[in-house]
């Protein structure tokens, strides 16, 4: 499970340290992948793996399933972190992802999802009170 917010910086090169909790586990290699809102998704490969069967079992006469598969497995990159930790974003993920010099890392449970840290700013804003008012109906009788 990927829990809390890192704030990794983007180096020259288009590499990014992965947060140091997370190392070990995704040391033997990841998947960056577009996603939603303009952020990344980072999934180690089982996770991964899971996600690709959830999609290879949808119905291909969907046309919804045919764009999300195309966008997401067009654009997906495997990656294998460096000895330092660091994993190189691709360049059409980062423009993607409007991906500058200052990033942040969220924990999102089975992922970990890389924004431009201006974008998580305004998102983080604009859905904090959405966020307070939503835990009856996503989650009934939890919280």
């Amino acid at each position: 499970m990927f829990l809390g917010t890192h704030t990794p910086r983007l180096d020259e090169k288009g590499r990014l340290f992965l947060p140091a909790k997370y190392r070990d586990e995704l040391s033997g290699g990841l998947v960056i992948t577009k996603g939603q809102e303009r952020c990344l998704y980072v999934f180690p490969v089982p996770e991964f793996q899971r996600v690709t069967a959830t999609l290879r079992s949808a119905p291909v006469t969907a046309k919804a399933v045919r764009d999300y598969s195309r966008v997401f497995f067009a654009s997906a990159s495997d990656e294998v972190p460096d000895k330092q930790g660091r994993v190189t974003i691709p360049a059409g993920l980062r423009g993607y992802a409007g991906l500058r010099r200052e990033c942040v890392v969220i924990g999102a449970n089975t992922r970990l999802e890389i924004w431009d840290a201006a974008a998580w700013a305004a998102y983080e804003a604009e859905q904090e009170q959405a966020f307070a008012d939503l835990s009856e109906e996503v989650l009934p009788g939890v919280l």
